[in-house]
């Protein structure tokens, strides 16, 4: 089921957040303009008009890794750590939601708990309504947010966060008989596109695809019905949700991505970070460290195979 929350203040970016060979891919350091797909290819030749792929070919699952190999982190004091109280959403699938036994469960909930024990420290999980999480962090009712919570200057002021451990990216979605395996803007001249009134995704197509011919539509659904009538060549917009649309029912098999995730920060977001309260380095510190060993070892990439079958990357 793909998120159902639409982007507020302070929660902006996130929804705005399988047998498959995993390609392990360091989205922070793409290019800000051509935020492509991860995929291990040489760039492809400039062309006037691209290959349109017909039949689309099963790609190896794409997941996000932002943690560089060459910047190890430090191991940091642990020993004053003795348990954290991990705070996040009440229902928000499949990053949080309540279990069939009634306990919290989830993407953010799983990796908490894979942090609790590359820490090796106890660990706990408290469920809130989302608009209440920082206040509860701040009055000490918790030590760190883990709700797939955006990183923002605003959100800065209040509170401090690790570094991110994934992003929401854009992407363009096509019908399944027009997919192309990688998109450029000279490629997009004169085809009609979909998107969201108001959105980044539509500012970042103004700024960016000048030459595309924009529609501009009310909401998720009136563009993605678009798409599947044929009235667009393409939408753009979160790829979180895009994905399980995609491999839900209300699209009705019609429809697959279009080249790769687009990340730039300055339409897209910093990214989505664990808060932890202002000045708690310690924690902070603890986090980073143990989301990169997480990373390493493999079982971050185990964890977010297990929840997208279709990888928004």
């Amino acid at each position: 089921m793909a998120p159902s929350q639409q982007a507020k203040s302070t929660k902006s970016a996130r929804g705005l957040l399988t047998g498959l060979a995993v390609t392990a891919c360091l989205l922070a350091s793409l290019p800000a303009a051509e935020a492509q797909a991860p995929a291990k290819r040489p760039p492809a030749a400039p062309q006037a008009t691209p290959q349109v792929q017909a039949t689309p070919q099963a790609a190896p699952q794409a997941v996000p890794g932002f943690w560089d190999p060459r910047r190890r982190p430090e191991r940091p004091d642990l020993s004053r750590l003795t348990v954290i109280r991990f705070l996040t959403e009440t229902d928000y699938p499949p990053f949080n939601y309540t279990g069939a036994d009634g306990n919290p469960a989830g993407f953010n909930v799983d990796l908490a708990r894979s942090l609790c024990e590359e820490i090796k420290v106890t660990c706990t999980v408290q469920m809130r309504r989302f608009e209440t999480l920082v206040d509860a962090l701040s009055s000490n009712r918790g030590d760190a947010i883990i709700a797939s919570m955006a990183v923002s200057p605003q959100l800065r002021a209040r509170v401090d966060f690790t570094d991110p451990y994934y992003r929401v990216p854009a992407r363009f979605a096509s019908r399944k008989d027009a997919v192309m395996p990688e998109i450029r803007p000279e490629y997009l001249e004169g085809k009609k596109v979909g998107v969201i009134a108001g959105s980044a995704h539509e500012a970042y197509l103004k700024a960016m695809f000048t030459d595309a011919e924009l529609h501009a539509y009310p909401s998720d659904e009136a563009m993605r019905a678009a798409l599947r009538k044929g009235e667009v060549d393409f939408i753009f917009g979160d790829a979180i949700s895009l994905a399980f649309w995609i491999n839900g029912t209300d699209s009705g098999d019609c429809c697959a991505f279009s080249g790769g995730p687009f990340v730039e920060s300055r339409f897209f977001g910093e990214g989505i970070g664990i808060a932890v309260r202002k000045g708690n380095d310690v924690l902070r510190q603890a986090l980073n460290w143990a989301l990169f060993r997480v990373w390493e070892k493999g079982r971050y990439t185990d964890l977010w195979l297990r929840y997208f079958s279709v990888s928004p990357f």
